[in-house]
C-alpha cells in the first residue's frame, strides 16, 4: 500500500512507498538525537550518540540491507539506498567522533557565498587576481568560523601589518588575533 502526498500545484498526488517513509522516520529520530546533543561538548555529543544513535543506525542499515535486493536498480529509492550504503563508513563516522557532524550542512552553508558570488568573480582580471580573491575569501571565512567579525579583523590587521614583525605574522591569524584582542581589551 502506498501513501500519498498532495502537491502544491494541485496535480495528482505522488505515491510514497512505506519503505521510504520508514527510512525517513528513522533518519528523523537520528536528527532528534543530534538536536538534543547540539551545543554540548564533543564528549557529551559522543556519549549521546553512542547511547541513543548507534542502535538506530544499526537498525537503519539492517532495514536497507534487507529490502534493497527486492527493489529494481532503476527505482529512485534503490538509487538513494545504494548511494548511502556505499558511503556507510563515512556516514557513521559521527558515531565515533563527537566533533564530526552527522551532515555536511555547515560546509555547504560556508560554500554558499562562493556560489552566490560566482558571476562576480568571473572577471577577476587574471589567474593571479583569482588566486588573491580565493586567498582573501579563505581568510574571511576563517574569521567567521572563529566567531570574529571579518570587517573588524581585517581593518585591525591591515592597520597594524606594516609595523608588525614578519616572524610574528601568525599572531594576526583570526584565532590568535581574537585572544590577543581580548587581552588588550582587559588590560
Amino acid at each position: 500500500m502506498l501513501s500519498t502526498r498532495r502537491k502544491a500545484d494541485g496535480k495528482k498526488p505522488a505515491p510514497i512507498s512505506p519503505l521510504a517513509l520508514e527510512i525517513v522516520q528513522r533518519m528523523n529520530r537520528l536528527f532528534e538525537v543530534e538536536r538534543t546533543a547540539n551545543g554540548h561538548s564533543s564528549l557529551a555529543r559522543l556519549a549521546a550518540r553512542q547511547e541513543r544513535s548507534a542502535s538506530l543506525v544499526d537498525e537503519l542499515e539492517a532495514l536497507m540491507l534487507k529490502h534493497r535486493p527486492g527493489l529494481s536498480r532503476y527505482d529512485d529509492l534503490a538509487k538513494a539506498m545504494d548511494y548511502m550504503l556505499k558511503r556507510w563508513p563515512v556516514f557513521t563516522r559521527f558515531l565515533h567522533d563527537g566533533r564530526v557532524c552527522m551532515t555536511n550542512n555547515a560546509a555547504e552553508r560556508a560554500l554558499r557565498g562562493i556560489t552566490l558570488g560566482r558571476k562576480s568573480w568571473l572577471f577577476a582580471g587574471s589567474d593571479r587576481g583569482g588566486q588573491r580573491a580565493a586567498f582573501m575569501y579563505s581568510l574571511i571565512v576563517t574569521a567567521k568560523l572563529n566567531d570574529i567579525d571579518p570587517q573588524v579583523w581585517l581593518a585591525d590587521v591591515l592597520a597594524r601589518i606594516a609595523d608588525h614583525p614578519s616572524h610574528q605574522l601568525d599572531d594576526l591569524l583570526p584565532w590568535n588575533w581574537a585572544v590577543q584582542r581580548q587581552l588588550r581589551n582587559t588590560a
